[in-house]
C-alpha cells in the first residue's frame, strides 16, 4: 500500500490498487472481465478453488471499481479462506476490511481490521488498519441526540493511530477527526445541559455546563457554556458564581454575543462581570489570569 507524504487522497480507490509488477489495473479489470465471465456474479466456492490467490484477488480489485464493494469483500475473503499462509491472504484481508467500510458495512470493517491487527501487528499496514478501524467508528457517529458510546470508542480508536503512528498520513487525518469527535461530545453536554436549563432544572443544567467547561474547554463551545452558566446561577440565586463566569466570558470571549447577553444580564440586576467568592468558578478565574487554563 502507498506511503508517504507523497500518497494520494485516501478516498481514491487508485490509492489501494497494487499495481508495478502485479499488472496496470486495465490488465486486471480485462482479466477479471473474463473471471466474470467464467464464474458469474459469485462463483460458487468450489470453483473458486481452481483459481489462483492473484486471480481472486484481482477479480475483487476489479470490483472495487465497478463500486460493488460487497463482492469485493466476498472475493478478497475467498483468498484469505483458499490461500491463508500466502502473501495475497495478507494483502486480502485489509483490502476486505476497507471494501466493508466502503460499503458501510462497518462491523465487518472492524472485525477484518482487527484481525489484520491481530495477525500482523508490525506490517507497513498496521497503521491503515488501525485507522480503518477508527474510521469504523468515527463514521458511525450520529448527531448529537444519539447515545455517544460510539463517539468514545472513535476517539479511542484515533489516538492510537495519532499516538502509535504520528508520522503517517493517517495520524494527521486522525487528528482533524479526534478534533470533531471530541466536539460532538460537547455538543452532547450542551444539549442535555440547555434541556434541563429550558425547563429549570438549575442545577442538573449547571452540572453539564461545568463538564464542558472542565473536559472541553478547547471547543466552541466554551462560551456558550459559561453564558448559559451565568443563566443558570441566577435563576439559582447565585449571584458570585454568575457574575465569575461573566468575568471569564469576558477576559475570553468578549467580541462575542454570549458575553453581549450575560452582560445584559448581570446589569440588569445590578452586578457585573467580576471574580468573586471562593468556588469551583473561582478557580478557574485564577487559573486563567495564571495563563494556566484555557
Amino acid at each position: 500500500m502507498a506511503r508517504g507524504r507523497g500518497s494520494r487522497s485516501l478516498t481514491k480507490v487508485e490509492f489501494f490498487m497494487r499495481t508495478g509488477s502485479y499488472g496496470s489495473l486495465k490488465l486486471a479489470a480485462a482479466f477479471s472481465l473474463a473471471f466474470v465471465t467464467a464464474c458469474g456474479d459469485y462463483a460458487p466456492e468450489r470453483d473458486l478453488e481452481g483459481y489462483s490467490a492473484e486471480e481472486i484477488y484481482k477479480r475483487a480489485e476489479y470490483e472495487i471499481t465497478t463500486k460493488d464493494f460487497d463482492t469485493a469483500a466476498h472475493y478478497f475473503g475467498e483468498v484469505e479462506r483458499l490461500y491463508p499462509y500466502s502473501s495475497w491472504s495478507k494483502r486480502a484481508l485489509i483490502m476486505e476490511a476497507f471494501s466493508f467500510h466502503r460499503g458501510r458495512d462497518y462491523e465487518q470493517a472492524r472485525l477484518a481490521a482487527q484481525r489484520f491487527i491481530d495477525f500482523y501487528p508490525a506490517d507497513e499496514d498496521a497503521a491503515y488498519a488501525h485507522y480503518l478501524l477508527a474510521l469504523s467508528y468515527y463514521d458511525q457517529i450520529d448527531d448529537v441526540g444519539r447515545d455517544q458510546g460510539l463517539t468514545f470508542q472513535a476517539l479511542q480508536a484515533l489516538r492510537v493511530v495519532i499516538e502509535q503512528y504520528p508520522e503517517t498520513e493517517y495520524a494527521r487525518s486522525a487528528v482533524l477527526k479526534f478534533d470533531l469527535a471530541f466536539d460532538h461530545l460537547a455538543a452532547k453536554e450542551m444539549e442535555i445541559g440547555r434541556y434541563y436549563l429550558k425547563r429549570k432544572h438549575y442545577a442538573s443544567s449547571v452540572n453539564r455546563f461545568r463538564v464542558v467547561i472542565e473536559q472541553f474547554q478547547t471547543t466552541q463551545h466554551t462560551a456558550e457554556a459559561l453564558h448559559r452558566l451565568v443563566e443558570a446561577y441566577l435563576a439559582l440565586g447565585l449571584t458570585d458564581e454568575a457574575q465569575t463566569a461573566g468575568a471569564i466570558l469576558g477576559h475570553n470571549f468578549q467580541s462575542t454575543e454570549w458575553y453581549q447577553d450575560s452582560y445584559a444580564l448581570l446589569t440588569g440586576q445590578g452586578l457585573e462581570a467580576k471574580s468573586l467568592g471562593n468556588n469551583w468558578l473561582s478557580a478557574v478565574y485564577r487559573q486563567m489570569v495564571r495563563g494556566e487554563w484555557l
